[in-house]
């Protein structure tokens, strides 16, 4: 079967690959070890000078690849373009950062001299989600490759014209071919990837479902594993908070990357006090989004990246509304060529309906009435899910003591959650383990080894 890419805005063919054979893969993973063997001993200062270079490239042509990504996946062609650019600032990061960072560790004992270096592990498949098609790929490429790894992309396949540049990227960055390789692929030949003894460790950006498959494979295996999963994010807004900010950035959080975001702001968790006002607002703004062809720079929310997640999406909603969730906005596919859902917001939610208990995937915010701070945490926590938060108050001591009850990987106070690459990033529970990004991140994917000199 063609791996292909369907444009979400249009719902028409644009290119089709014949997928890689599993000879064809088993000779990369050959070639990419052999280009381990080189790239370990090349020296972290020329792995560095070369990831430096792929922000170059990135920066050389970023209108470019930003046009592949709203082509691909449909984002709105500003966040693209953001999306390229922050890509070339975590390779910046590393590139200038890595070598500090994993510099030997004296650690006094009753030893001579001891000390903690890392060493790169070697191959590693990275299984990667089509939502921001480059930013997920090089915030593990990055610190991989910076710290001696090399990398099997295993993209989704309705990118694969952003798998193929990203390859071409490092390339032109001057990194020897087979040291970042991109495989055509269906998720069919993922376990035989994983099993081959070559390949030392697995990262996997997506769904429950594939993270729970990959890591049951790894874990048979005994190779290291990075799950980043899932997210229903909490957005707390107390009743001392800004409401207006609280509103505009509610929006944003919901809708970026036309709700397709692990990271997004999915349950909206407003005091009794407030929600009137707040929901008013919210309503309002969320009609007034700008919904049209995502290479217009006035566009605010494209389609959905694929036709069946725009019908899965509309199902949680009518399964919501059935269960006794009201509809405040949207709720509809809107008519014409693409994968458009309109701005949505339900309220009178709990457990038991998607919109409280699942994944929305999609511009699709649930709102959430609690009486009070303690309420809102328990509901916060009230999830399977645990990547990121936003809270909101104007009480900042307050608003640390909840930030270490809400069960997330990141509690961003009177702010939209995201992620940067000075900072650790992934969450707890449902939404996976491992941290990508920071110090942290460069260290999942390397030998942790104690030196003891007598």
């Amino acid at each position: 079967m063609a791996i292909q890419t369907i444009n979400p805005a249009t719902g028409k063919i644009e290119k089709s690959y014949a997928p890689f054979s599993k000879d064809e893969v088993m000779k990369i993973i050959d070639e990419s070890y052999d280009a381990f063997l080189e790239w370990k001993n090349l020296g972290i200062k020329k792995r560095s000078g070369l990831v430096k270079n792929a922000a170059n490239v990135l920066r050389s042509k970023r209108e470019e690849y930003a046009q592949l990504l709203t082509i691909e996946m449909g984002k709105p062609i500003k966040q693209s373009i953001a999306e390229v650019e922050k890509c070339a600032l975590v390779c910046d990061y590393y590139a200038d950062n890595g070598e500090v960072i994993l510099q030997n560790e004296i650690v006094k004992t009753d030893a001579s001299e001891s000390y903690i270096q890392f060493d790169p592990l070697g191959v590693v498949l990275a299984v990667m989600p089509w939502n921001f098609p480059f930013w997920q790929v090089f915030r593990f490429a990055a610190p991989a490759l910076v710290a001696g790894n090399v990398g099997l992309l295993k993209h989704a396949s309705n990118v694969p014209m952003c798998a193929l540049a990203i390859e071409q990227i490092f390339s032109s960055a001057g990194i020897p071919k087979n040291v970042f390789r991109t495989l055509l692929v269906g998720p069919d030949l993922v376990n035989d990837v994983i099993q081959h003894p070559y390949v030392k460790a697995a990262t996997l950006t997506g769904s429950e479902p594939a993270g729970k498959s990959v890591a049951e494979k790894c874990g048979k295996l005994l190779k290291k594993s990075v799950l980043e999963l899932g997210g229903s994010d909490p957005f707390i807004v107390l009743e001392d908070a800004n409401i207006d900010d609280a509103v505009n950035t509610a929006v944003t959080a919901r809708l970026i990357n036309n709700g397709q975001s692990c990271i997004a702001a999915k349950r909206f968790i407003v005091v009794e006090k407030i929600y009137d006002e707040f929901k008013s607002k919210f309503v309002n703004r969320m009609e007034q989004v700008k919904i049209g062809n995502p290479m217009d720079e006035q566009t605010e929310l494209g389609p959905i990246a694929r036709e069946d997640l725009m019908y899965e999406l509309d199902a949680q909603v009518k399964e919501s509304v059935k269960k006794g969730a009201l509809l405040l906005t949207g709720g509809k596919i809107l008519p014409g060529k693409g994968f458009y859902y309109s701005p949505t917001i339900l309220e009178n939610l709990s457990k038991g309906m998607p919109a409280y208990d699942d994944e929305i995937f999609g511009p699709v915010a649930s709102l959430i009435k609690v009486k009070d701070e303690m309420e809102a945490i328990a509901v916060a926590n009230d999830s399977s899910f645990g990547l990121g938060a936003s809270l909101w108050t104007n009480d900042i001591e307050k608003a640390k003591l909840i930030a270490s009850k809400i069960e997330s990987g990141s509690v961003f106070i009177n702010g939209m959650a995201k992620s940067d690459p000075r900072l650790p990033f992934g969450g707890i529970k449902n939404s996976g383990y491992g941290r990508e990004l920071s110090h942290y991140g460069i260290k999942e994917f390397v030998n942790i080894k104690t030196v003891w000199i007598k």
